[in-house]
C-alpha cells in the first residue's frame, strides 16, 4: 500500500472521515483521529475565518492530550479541506493558516491545486485531491498531489457517476500515489472491498453524520436512519455541481425532488453558500446511497470499533 510516511502505522483502519460542510467540527475530527482513522473538516466550516486557527489548535491539543494519556494508541493525523475555486475568497488566508500550523494533510477540491501542493510540500505535509473522472485525476497528478480521492457513484454530496470498478484500475495504471475511494462505503466489509479493488484507503462521509459528535441536526440524523438508496437524488441544482441529496429534505424545502431544474454551473459559490432561499447543507441535506445500512447513532469510538470488527471478520471469512 503506497501510504505516505506520516500515515504508516498510525491507522487502526484504512479509512478517512470525509470533510462535510457544517457537520465536521473539531469534536468530530478529534473523535475520528483518536479512534484511529483520519479526521477532517472543511476550512470554510470555521466562520469567521479567524476561527480556523483556533480550530486547528483545538484539534492539535486534543490529539496531543489523548496520545499522552494513551501512549500505545494509534492516533491518526487530521486533514483540512480547501475549496480551490474562484468563488472561495478565503483560500489564500486559509492555506496560509494551515501552512503556518503545519497541518499534516490538506484535501483539495475542484481546480487542480498547484499552488496548494507547493505550499504544503514546503513543510512536509501531503495533499489529497478530489476527482470524479480520469481527466480530473490526470490533471491533479500532474500537479504533484500525494493522493487522489476517487469520488465515485453513490457518494454523498458532490459525487461522480463512474463505478469504482472502472475508475480505480484506470487511475492505478498511471498513478503510483495513494488512492482513496469514496462511494457508499458504510461498513467494515466495504472498507475491505475498497482495498480489494485497488484503493489504499476508504473515504467515509455519510456514516459519520449519524454519530453523536457530528454537528448535524437531530432531524438530519433521523432522516438517515429512515432512508434507503431510493431516497437519494442526484442533482446540480443546489450548488452548481452534481451531488447526492436526501429527497425528504428537498420536499421539506418545498421542492419536488423528482422534478428539479438544472442549475447554472457558473453560479457556484462556496464561500457564501449561494443565494437560494433553501440553503444546501443547512436545509438540503447530502447523503450517499449507502444510507440503507445506517440504523443507529453511536459515538465515533463505538462506530470505529464496530467497523474494525466487521473488517477483520470479513477478511477472515474470505480466507
Amino acid at each position: 500500500m503506497p501510504l505516505p510516511p506520516l500515515l504508516q502505522d498510525r491507522l487502526r483502519l484504512p479509512a478517512v472521515g470525509a470533510p462535510m460542510f457544517i457537520v465536521s467540527v473539531p469534536a468530530l475530527v478529534i473523535a475520528q483521529c483518536t479512534a484511529g482513522i483520519i479526521g477532517s473538516f472543511p476550512a470554510l466550516n470555521a466562520r469567521p475565518k479567524e476561527k480556523l486557527e483556533e480550530w486547528i489548535l483545538q484539534i492539535k491539543d486534543g490529539l496531543a492530550s489523548y496520545q499522552a494519556a494513551h501512549p500505545r494508541a494509534k492516533v491518526a493525523p487530521f486533514a483540512v479541506n480547501q475549496i480551490v475555486h474562484a468563488s472561495n475568497d478565503r483560500l489564500e488566508h486559509d492555506v496560509e493558516v494551515c501552512v503556518r500550523q503545519r497541518v499534516p494533510i490538506q484535501i483539495t477540491s475542484l481546480r487542480p491545486p498547484a499552488e496548494v501542493v507547493k505550499a504544503v510540500h514546503s513543510y512536509g505535509g501531503v495533499v489529497f485531491h478530489d476527482v470524479i473522472s480520469m481527466r480530473h485525476a490526470q490533471k491533479a497528478a500532474e500537479q504533484g498531489v500525494d493522493g487522489l480521492i476517487l469520488v465515485c457513484a453513490g457518494a454523498g454530496g458532490h459525487a461522480g457517476m463512474l463505478s469504482p470498478f472502472a475508475l480505480v484500475p484506470e487511475v492505478r495504471r498511471f498513478f503510483s500515489g495513494t488512492i482513496i475511494l469514496s462511494g457508499a462505503i458504510t461498513t467494515g466489509s466495504a472498507i475491505l472491498a475498497a482495498q480489494a479493488i485497488g484503493a489504499d484507503l476508504a473515504y467515509m462521509g455519510t456514516r459519520f453524520i449519524a454519530t453523536r459528535e457530528a454537528n448535524a441536526q437531530p432531524a438530519y440524523k433521523q432522516m438517515l436512519l429512515d432512508a434507503s438508496a431510493a431516497d437519494i437524488v442526484y442533482t446540480n441544482l443546489f450548488s452548481g455541481v452534481l451531488g447526492n441529496y436526501l429527497k425528504p429534505s428537498i420536499r421539506n424545502a418545498g421542492l419536488d425532488p423528482d422534478d428539479l431544474p438544472v442549475a447554472d454551473k457558473s453560479k457556484m459559490n462556496f464561500a457564501s453558500g449561494g443565494e437560494s432561499r433553501a440553503k444546501v447543507w443547512r436545509d438540503i441535506w447530502g447523503a450517499g446511497q449507502g444510507v440503507g445500512s445506517i440504523d443507529n447513532v453511536p459515538a465515533v469510538a463505538e462506530l470505529v470499533a464496530r467497523l474494525e470488527t466487521e473488517y477483520r471478520q470479513t477478511r477472515a471469512a474470505l480466507g
